[in-house]
């Protein structure tokens, strides 16, 4: 079990369904995963990503991504992040991949997603299924290196091919992609490119292209701290069939919106876990380590900061279950409430780690040391899928909308 996260603290959000799936993905964890040791070169990240990837298909992980059941993404994120940032990084992929098919298609298993009655279904709803099923890798390509948080600077292109007789119509992807998450080991690509660039973020659209369509490179790996398959893609002149772009065309962006929306609360879920595996490490510590002839836990600043940690851990749960609480109970959008879980959560996993760490002392800087990896690991989770600076600008604007205050919010 993760030790130091339960239920109980967010028993108000869960439903008894939720209660089951924890002690599902606990046993996984226990069994599949193992301690929280970290691969030691990108081969080696990149090889049991695809063995963790097939492993929770087939014992049913990512049965909540296919549902829509943002708390049981949630639960997922919370015990994978406490067991394995790695483990973590492959079931949110799968989730950023599979989301978009399940938005713009309105489900995965079939009776909404298949064309004029009985067709085949859409390509990025196969993609998904088998993704879910632990039978593909997806990626989610939309950041590039001139364009990160602001999309308007999207120079990835989709140009019209209207096609000829006996070659249906499709478009022509030519651009970058930069760090994206399984780069060079993903099945399928969930790319993003400019349909009309005069358009700005109005003129984006979302395209489904498996990896092996000519014209798609993987460019190489780009290698951080904490292994994780992360690398560059190039398009060149990469043609694919009109029937891969995913909804109408300029609706990419706000696609890609709505997708961050659902899964921005389980990105705080996923730093929540890391951040309870370090306050267990670091109150493990306290106890049984003796200085001075005390336990270390004895002396009150050493209290302080176990107390600041636990108290912030758990007001980060509470927000990142709420948020997943609001849109499984119905909510159209929630995009205040998933960008201050994310916010929120992810700074304070940073500072609980940190804190973690000065408790371990020397321990906790030692490279195989669990709380040393998570040091490396929590710190990109304030900035993939919305940096804090930027959700903190979409705060701000729902609070200073003038039909906030009209409505009587304010």
């Amino acid at each position: 079990m993760a030790k130091g996260l339960t239920l109980d603290d967010v028993a108000a959000f869960a439903e008894p369904r939720h209660r089951e799936y924890w002690q599902s993905v606990a046993e996984f964890c226990a069994d599949e995963i193992g301690d929280c040791v970290p691969p030691g070169t990108d081969d080696e990240a990149r090889r049991r990503a695809r063995e963790l990837a097939r492993a929770m298909g087939r014992a049913g992980i990512y049965q909540p991504i296919a549902d829509g059941d943002i708390r049981g993404c949630i639960v997922a994120r919370e015990l994978l992040g406490w067991w394995s940032p790695l483990a973590d990084a492959v079931f949110a992929l799968q989730a950023l991949s599979s989301t978009p098919a399940l938005i713009a298609r309105g489900s995965l298993d079939g009776s909404e997603s298949e064309e004029d009655g009985g067709e085949a279904p859409h390509p990025a709803v196969d993609w998904a299924r088998r993704a879910l099923a632990g039978d593909a890798i997806g990626a989610f390509a939309m950041t590039e290196p001139e364009a990160g948080s602001d999309p308007a600077s999207m120079r990835t292109l989709a140009i019209l091919d209207e096609g000829s007789e006996g070659d249906p119509a499709g478009y022509r992807l030519t651009g970058t992609k930069t760090f994206i998450s399984n780069a060079g080991i993903a099945d399928f690509y969930v790319v993003f490119a400019s349909t009309a660039p005069s358009e700005g973020a109005r003129g984006i659209s979302c395209f489904v292209v498996p990896a092996d369509t000519e014209g798609l490179r993987f460019a190489g790996p780009q290698v951080m701290s904490a292994p994780h398959p992360l690398g560059e893609i190039r398009l060149g002149d990469c043609r694919v069939p009109a029937g891969t772009r995913l909804g109408a065309e300029g609706r990419g962006f706000a696609l890609a919106m709505a997708t961050l929306d659902r899964l921005r609360p389980t990105v705080g879920a996923a730093a929540c876990g890391m951040a309870g595996r370090a306050l267990w490490e670091a109150s493990e510590h306290a106890r049984s380590r003796r200085q001075f002839g005390r336990p270390l836990g004895s002396f009150q600043l050493v209290q302080e900061k176990l107390a600041q940690s636990a108290t912030e851990l758990a007001a980060g749960r509470l927000l990142a279950w709420r948020a997943g609480w609001a849109k499984d109970s119905g909510a159209d959008r929630i995009t205040t409430q998933a960008a201050m879980a994310k916010a929120f959560c992810t700074e304070a996993a940073q500072r609980i780690v940190d804190r973690a760490v000065q408790v371990l002392g020397g321990r906790g800087v030692l490279a195989n040391h669990p709380v040393d990896h998570l040091y490396r690991s929590v710190r990109a989770l304030r900035i993939y899928e919305g940096a804090t600076e930027v959700l903190q600008l979409v705060i701000a604007r729902d609070l200073l909308r003038e039909d906030r205050a009209a409505d009587g919010r304010g």
